[in-house]
């Protein structure tokens, strides 16, 4: 046999250190190569020939990484020894399989049968977090319990996709996702047109700008009334109050002909608009009119004096009913849509609900903690009312006047001082006083947030709704009118109420 030849220095390898790159262990290792002899007639050289580590990637491929998750990953078998189990993926990816035949080719049938839970991590996919990655520099170790070298934010539900593959697919199985996926309606920022509305005054108690069914505009300015119409911008000068005296309220009769008319003193004038007479004058009140709302022929009243009177102005003894239960000066009333019930808001911070037929109210509430002013009744659900409290309060409540309950409450952040439904969608609008001076549109009965229009300078005091149900009209203490196109049109009625298109019109023009 021959001699056997010592190993050379140079042919022994030495110790090589290094990190794994897989993200599933923590811990250096280190591989020392065992002696090797000279074969076949030359020698392993570590600078030249040194062993490769070669790291798995299976755990990158697409495939795999729409599945990664804050679970711990098992590995693969055959990549490291032991009794480690493979993870089996196969119904993760049939299922994502199916969400993309679903959206690609239509076939609800296989999204009904997916965990719905996998199609949330498809979705991770979108945006990747790297904070689970330590620094690799010095030798830092990666945290033990963030094993995953890439992790998945995951995307909040309600939100659609902007970016990565799901910007591809059509986005039509709304069913697993909330219904605000939708895209918001859009709302224009800005008015269409402003009217000059000079000594139309800042008063919170007071109501002073109405829209008839006819599409005239009523509005109080000092000790006048005007009547601007929307078909032609013509303005015309209805009546002139006494010397002292001023306008206090303004309020149409359903059908558009008659406006009355509340004033300083305490009477109440009823307008044949068309003739421009009046028709007749009624006292009654003690102190300011400062709220009308119309039923029919029925005309109720609210006074500074706290008082409510139910007048029915055909008659020649026309008192009906003489309320008396609020404390403080009465600023809000308004009809339910089926001319039933009554809602009385005051100073007080007190909201009551009558009924025409009994002296004593239905319900009082005592929920707001400041004035109610703001009120507006659902034209979608029965019994269905809305309130606002001012600037102590803030909050638009809701009521069931036929259960009498108050079923919610949002704070709005600032005066609540108007409130009106839309007629064609289940929407309501609010302005705003201190401290925002801002018009807000609602979904009910989510109330999400539509809109935030901004524009006037100070408290916006008066809201009225057009006669098709898709513009209001603002006034504020800035002395200006503003129409703004808020709500869409009611697919049964597409004609515009102004003729013609709005852009016809001045952008600013005076009302008198």
């Amino acid at each position: 046999m021959g001699r056997v030849k010592k190993p050379n220095k140079d042919s022994i390898m030495e110790p090589i250190t290094f990190r794994e790159s897989r993200g599933f262990e923590n811990e250096e290792h280190k591989i020392t190569s065992s002696p090797i002899v000279k074969t076949k007639g030359h020698s392993i050289n570590e600078k030249t020939n040194a062993d490769r580590f070669i790291p798995c990637r299976s755990y990158l491929e697409s495939s795999h990484s729409l599945m990664l998750n804050n679970e711990d990953i098992k590995p693969n078998k055959g990549y490291s020894s032991g009794s480690d189990t493979s993870r089996d993926d196969t119904s993760s990816l049939q299922n994502y399989n199916a969400l993309l035949e679903s959206q690609f080719f239509g076939g609800d049938d296989a999204l009904h049968e997916m965990n719905l839970s996998c199609i949330n991590q498809a979705d991770n996919i979108i945006q990747p977090n790297f904070s689970s990655y330590s620094n690799m520099k010095g030798g830092s170790k990666m945290q033990k319990e963030n094993k995953n070298l890439l992790k998945y934010k995951k995307k909040p539900i309600g939100k659609k996709h902007s970016s990565g593959f799901t910007s591809m697919l059509n986005m039509n199985s709304d069913s697993y996702y909330q219904a605000d996926l939708k895209p918001s309606r859009k709302v224009s920022k800005l008015p269409f047109k402003v009217l000059d509305a000079p000594q139309l005054q800042d008063d919170f108690y007071l109501n002073l700008v109405d829209w008839s069914s006819q599409n005239m505009l009523a509005v109080g300015l000092g000790t006048e009334v005007y009547i601007w119409s929307a078909c032609n911008s013509r303005v015309t000068k209805l009546c002139e109050t006494g010397y002292g005296d001023s306008i206090t309220s303004v309020a149409w009769s359903q059908k558009g002909k008659h406006l009355s008319v509340g004033i300083s003193n305490g009477d109440t004038q009823i307008w044949d608009t068309q003739q421009l007479d009046l028709i007749r004058t009624m006292d009654g009140h003690n102190g300011r009119v400062g709220a009308c709302a119309w039923n029919g022929s029925v005309l109720a009243t609210g006074s500074r004096d706290r008082r409510i009177l139910v007048r029915d102005v055909r008659a020649d003894s026309p008192l009906i009913h003489d309320w008396e239960r609020h404390k403080q000066e009465v600023c809000g009333l308004k009809w339910s849509p089926d001319d039933q019930q009554l809602a009385s808001g005051g100073n007080d911070n007190k909201l009551f609900i009558w009924n025409v037929q009994n002296e004593d109210p239905l319900a009082k509430f005592s929920d707001h903690c400041a004035a109610v002013k703001a009120i507006g009744w659902s034209p979608h659900q029965h019994g269905l009312l809305a309130t606002g409290g001012g600037t102590a309060d803030r909050c638009i409540k809701f009521w069931n006047t036929l259960t009498l309950e108050n079923i919610r409450s949002v704070d709005t952040g600032s005066q609540v001082c108007n409130l009106t439904f839309s007629k064609n969608v289940n929407e309501i609008v609010s302005t705003h006083g201190y401290s925002l001076n801002q018009i807000m549109v609602w979904k009910y009965p989510s109330m999400s947030k539509v809109a935030t229009l901004h524009g006037h300078t100070y408290r916006v005091l008066y809201l009225s709704l057009s006669p098709d149900g898709q513009t209001i009209v603002t006034g504020a203490g800035d002395e200006t009118l503003r129409f703004w196109n808020v709500f869409p049109p009611n697919e049964s009625k597409s004609n515009s109420i102004f003729g013609c298109s709005s852009s016809t019109f001045p952008s600013v023009m005076k009302i008198r």
